[in-house]
C-alpha cells in the first residue's frame, strides 16, 4: 500500500479515515458500543427503529433518523373507530418505550370510547420471563378481544411469545408497526392468523431503481438466510385489484405467484432500509456543503489537502434538510422532524413460506379530524373479511328502542341494554339516555320514533257516532208523532184519563232528551259541555218528575175520588202539576252551583288511551255531578215505589203498571251506568253515556206511551166514553 493512499474505513498509523459510523437496526449495537465510539469521537447515524434516549449526555454522539411515532396511538386508534371495535387488547414491552407509547394509547382511547381488555407487558428479565409465560399465554386466551395490539419490536422478548404460541392457533387480528418483524428466520410467518395482521408503516414514495432490480434479483444469489418470504413479502404492496380475482381468498396460488413479476406492480422499501437510504444521502448533502465552505477558503489552504471534520460535519447534519431522489422531503431537524403519515398495510399469509402486503390506507396527522384517516373500501372487501370476522367489542350494541346502563367498576365499553321507559325513544345505537316524546306525540311500538297522537272524539262520521246520532233522530220524531198522535186524539178517553197535560209535557220532555244526546256527538266545545250537562240533568228532571206527577195523578184518581173521602180538593185543584216546576227548580238549582262553583270544560286527555289524545268534557265538579245524577235517580225511585203500590188498581186505562215498567227500565239503566261508565274510557265512556240516555228515554217513551197508541190506532172501539163508563161501573162494583 502506498503511503499517500487514501484507502476508506482504513487506519494508516494513528489517522482516522472515516467520518461516521452508519448502525441499525439492532438498537442494542448502538447501546453497547456507544461508549467506545464515544470516546473514539466518532458520530454514529441510527436508522434503526426509534428509541428513547433519556440520557443525552451518554448518547451525544448518536443521531436517530427514524421519527417519534408521535401519532402512532391516534392512527391505531382511528383504525378501531373505523371498523367499530371497542374491546382491544394491548401487548408491550417493559420499557420506557412501550409504557410511553400505552400512556398515549390510553388517553387516546379515551376520548374515542375504545376500550382496554387486556394489557399484557412483556418483560426483558429472562428468569421472570420463564416464569410469566404462562400468564401472558392466559391473558390473551381468556379475553373476548379479538383484534390485538402489538408494539415492540425485532430485539423485544415479544417474538418469543408469538415462536411459543404459534403452535396454539391463536385466532386473533393483530395490529403492529412495521418495525415489528413478522417473519421468523427460518421464512415463516410469525403472527399466522386466519384473519391476518394490519401494520403501521411510514409514509414514502417508490425508489428510483429499485423496482428493477426486486424483478431481477433471486434468492439464489444470496445466502441461506435470506428467505424467498423474506425478499418478496417485505417489497411487495399491492395497490390495484386483479381482474380475475372477486376476493383474495378465491385467487389461485398460480396467479398470487404471477403477481410478482408484474411489472407495474408497486414496490417499497422497508422502514429500516428507507432510513439507511437517507441516511446516505444526508452525510452526502452534509459533505457538500462543508466542501462548499471549504472551496470558499481554498485561498487561504492553498496547497493542502481538504480535511473533514466528524462533529462539524456531525453538526451540519443534524440541520439539513433535502429532498431525496424518490421526491420525498427528508427534514433531519429532530425537533422539526413530526413525521405523521402512515400507510396501512393488511398482511396474509396464504402458504407457508409465502404472504402479501397489501395497502388498504393511510393515515395522515396533517390534516384536521375527521380526515385523518383514508380506508379504501374496495381494497379491504376484495383482500379482506375483517368486518365479517372481527367485531371486537365487549357488548352488544344497544340497539334502537333500547339504552347503554354501564354498571359500575365496569369499562364504559361492557354495558347491558335496556327498554327505554315508557313513551321515550333512542332512535340510535348505544344511546346512554332515552329521549321523552312530546306531550302530543307517543312512542311507537319499538320506541324507535316519536308519532303523532291521534286525536279522538266521539264523531258524526264514525260508525259509533252516527248510529248513536241516527238513534237520537229516530226516537225524536217517533216522540214527535206520538205527540201528533195525543193532540189528535186529545178528546177521547185514553188521552184523557191521568191529566192530558201530564203527558204533553212528558212526551216534549223526551224529545229534548233525545235531542240533547247530539250534544255529546261532535267536537267538544266549552259551550256544548255546559249545554250538554246542564240539559241534560234539566230535561231528564222534567221527565221524571212528570212521571212522578203522572204516577201520584193515578193513585189520587182511585183513592180520593172514592166518595166519603177527604182531600178530593187536591185532585180537582191540579196540585200533583206543581211537582214538575218544584223538581226542575230544585234541579235548575245545583246546575247554578255546579256552574258557579266548578262547570265542565273541555279536557285533553293525553294519556288515557296510548297513541291518543281524547278530547272529552270534563265534568268539571265530580260531587255536585253526581248530586245531580241522584237526584234524578231518587225522582225515579220515588215514580217507581208509588207506581208499583198502584199497579193493581182496576181500570182499563190505569197507567200504574206502565208506569212501574218505565221507571224500572229507567233505574235499571242508570244503576248499570255507574260501573260501566267508570270501567270504559275515551270516547267509549262518552258513548255510554249517550246509550244510557237514549236507552232511559227510549224506555219511558214505549213503556207509557205504546200501549196507548196501540188501543188509539189499532183498538179505536175501545177508546170511547161508553166502553170508559161500562169498565169504571165494574170497578165500583169491585170495591
Amino acid at each position: 500500500m502506498k503511503r499517500k493512499e487514501i484507502i476508506p474505513n482504513y487506519y494508516c498509523k494513528n489517522q482516522r479515515r472515516y467520518l461516521i459510523v452508519l448502525t441499525g437496526p439492532i438498537w442494542i449495537t448502538s447501546y453497547r458500543l456507544g461508549p467506545f465510539l464515544y470516546f473514539s469521537r466518532t458520530p454514529e447515524l441510527y436508522s434503526g427503529y426509534f428509541h428513547l434516549i433519556s440520557d443525552q449526555e451518554q448518547f451525544p454522539h448518536l443521531y436517530q433518523m427514524t421519527p417519534k411515532d408521535t401519532s402512532l396511538p391516534l392512527a391505531m386508534v382511528s383504525l378501531a373507530v373505523h371498523f367499530r371495535w371497542n374491546w382491544v387488547g394491548v401487548i408491550i414491552t417493559d420499557d420506557d418505550h412501550g409504557i410511553q407509547f400505552l400512556a398515549e394509547l390510553r388517553e387516546v382511547m379515551k376520548r374515542n370510547t375504545v376500550c382496554l381488555a387486556f394489557v399484557t407487558t412483556i418483560t426483558y428479565d429472562r428468569i421472570l420471563y420463564l416464569k410469566m409465560i404462562h400468564k401472558y399465554y392466559h391473558q390473551i386466551i381468556v379475553s373476548s378481544a379479538k383484534v390485538v395490539i402489538i408494539y415492540g419490536d425485532k430485539e423485544s422478548p415479544i417474538q418469543y411469545n408469538f415462536i411459543l404460541w404459534k403452535y396454539k392457533n391463536i385466532q386473533r387480528l393483530w395490529i403492529s408497526m412495521s418495525q415489528f418483524d413478522m417473519i421468523t428466520m427460518t421464512g415463516d410467518f410469525m403472527l399466522n392468523s386466519l384473519h391476518g395482521a394490519l401494520i403501521f408503516s411510514h409514509q414514502q414514495s417508490e425508489m428510483s431503481g429499485f423496482k428493477q432490480f426486486i424483478q431481477t434479483v433471486h434468492p439464489s444469489n444470496y445466502s441461506n438466510d435470506i428467505s424467498f418470504a423474506k425478499l418478496w413479502w417485505t417489497y411487495f404492496k399491492c395497490s390495484l385489484t386483479p381482474p380475475d380475482c372477486k376476493t383474495l381468498k378465491n385467487c389461485p396460488t398460480k396467479t398470487l405467484f404471477q403477481w410478482f413479476f408484474v411489472p407495474s406492480l408497486g414496490m417499497s422499501m422497508s422502514e429500516t432500509c428507507y432510513n439507511l437510504y437517507n441516511s446516505v444521502y444526508a452525510v452526502a448533502h452534509s459533505l457538500h456543503e462543508m466542501l462548499l465552505q471549504q472551496v470558499d477558503t481554498c485561498s487561504e489552504n492553498d496547497g493542502k489537502v481538504l480535511e473533514f471534520n466528524s462533529w462539524k460535519m456531525f453538526s451540519f447534519l443534524k440541520t439539513i434538510q433535502f429532498v431525496n431522489p424518490a421526491g420525498d422531503l427528508v427534514n433531519m431537524n429532530q425537533k422539526k422532524k413530526m413525521d405523521t403519515e402512515y400507510d396501512i398495510f393488511y398482511i396474509m399469509d396464504f402458504l407457508k413460506y409465502y404472504g402479501l402486503k397489501i395497502k388498504i390506507g393511510r393515515f395522515s396527522g396533517h390534516f384536521p379530524n375527521g380526515q385523518q384517516q383514508f380506508m379504501s373500501d374496495v381494497m379491504i372487501e376484495w383482500a379482506t373479511d375483517i368486518k365479517q370476522n372481527s367485531a371486537s367489542i365487549c357488548s352488544v350494541p344497544c340497539r334502537p328502542g333500547l339504552r347503554k346502563y354501564v354498571q359500575e367498576g365496569k369499562a364504559v365499553c361492557c354495558f347491558d341494554c335496556y327498554r327505554c321507559p315508557e313513551n321515550e325513544i333512542s332512535n340510535m345505537t348505544d344511546m346512554e339516555q332515552c329521549v321523552k316524546c312530546p306531550v302530543d306525540e307517543y312512542a311507537n311500538t319499538d320506541q324507535t320514533n316519536c308519532l303523532k297522537k291521534v286525536v279522538s272524539f266521539l264523531d258524526y262520521e264514525e260508525p259509533l257516532g252516527m248510529a248513536l246520532a241516527v238513534l237520537a233522530v229516530f226516537f225524536s220524531f217517533l216522540t214527535v208523532i206520538v205527540l201528533c198522535v195525543f193532540l189528535k186524539h186529545r178528546d177521547t178517553p185514553i188521552v184523557k184519563a191521568n191529566n192530558e197535560t201530564l203527558s204533553y209535557v212528558l212526551l216534549i220532555s223526551l224529545i229534548f232528551c233525545f235531542i240533547c244526546s247530539l250534544l255529546y256527538i261532535g267536537y267538544p266545545t266549552m259551550v256544548s259541555c255546559i249545554l250538554q250537562q246542564t240539559t241534560f240533568a234539566i230535561v231528564f228532571t222534567v221527565a221524571a218528575s212528570s212521571v212522578l206527577a203522572k204516577t201520584i195523578t193515578v193513585v189520587l184518581a182511585f183513592k180520593i175520588t172514592v166518595p166519603g173521602r177527604r182531600l178530593r180538593w187536591l185532585l180537582l185543584s191540579g196540585a200533583p202539576n206543581y211537582i214538575i216546576p218544584i223538581c226542575t227548580m230544585i234541579q235548575m238549582i245545583l246546575c247554578g252551583i255546579w256552574l258557579g262553583t266548578s262547570p265542565p270544560f273541555v279536557d285533553l286527555d293525553l294519556h288515557m288511551i296510548h297513541g291518543h289524545i281524547i278530547i272529552v268534557c270534563n265534568k268539571g265538579s265530580v260531587t255536585v255531578f253526581y248530586c245531580v245524577l241522584g237526584y234524578m235517580g231518587s225522582l225515579a225511585l220515588a215514580s217507581f215505589t208509588v207506581a208499583f203500590l198502584a199497579r193493581n188498581l182496576p181500570d182499563t186505562f190505569n197507567e200504574a203498571k206502565l208506569l212501574t215498567f218505565s221507571m224500572l227500565v229507567f233505574c235499571s239503566v242508570w244503576i248499570t251506568f255507574l260501573p260501566v261508565y267508570h270501567s270504559t274510557k275515551g270516547k267509549t265512556m262518552v258513548a255510554v253515556e249517550v246509550f244510557c240516555i237514549l236507552a232511559s228515554s227510549a224506555g219511558m217513551l214505549l213503556c207509557i206511551f205504546l200501549p196507548k197508541c196501540y188501543i188509539i190506532l189499532l183498538r179505536p172501539q175501545i177508546n170511547s166514553f161508553n166502553e170508559f163508563r161500562k169498565i169504571s161501573a165494574k170497578a165500583i162494583n169491585i170495591n
